[in-house]
């Protein structure tokens, strides 16, 4: 599994991305977790409010700000 979150170096952003690395841990999976800061890539997501999760290339959330145990449910949904 590919998890990526979207976003530039805003404080939403870098807490979304600890917390779906903290899902991943808390879920005991062996996933990817990626920061994912460039406007053009987030663009090609047709993302146009950050921070957002996509999981294996697939937007899940976009626009707020994730606790764990939300990715955690987001990750679940996925699988």
């Amino acid at each position: 599994m590919k998890i990526k979150v979207l976003g530039a170096c805003c404080k939403k952003s870098t807490e979304t991305f600890e917390n779906a690395k903290k899902a991943v841990s808390m879920l005991g999976i062996d996933a990817e977790v990626e920061n994912i800061g460039d406007m053009a890539q987030i663009a090609g997501y047709g993302v146009m409010s950050t921070p957002a999760v996509v999981i294996d290339e697939k937007v899940v959330s976009y626009g707020k700000y994730l606790k764990p145990e939300e990715i955690v449910s987001l990750i679940e949904k996925a699988k």
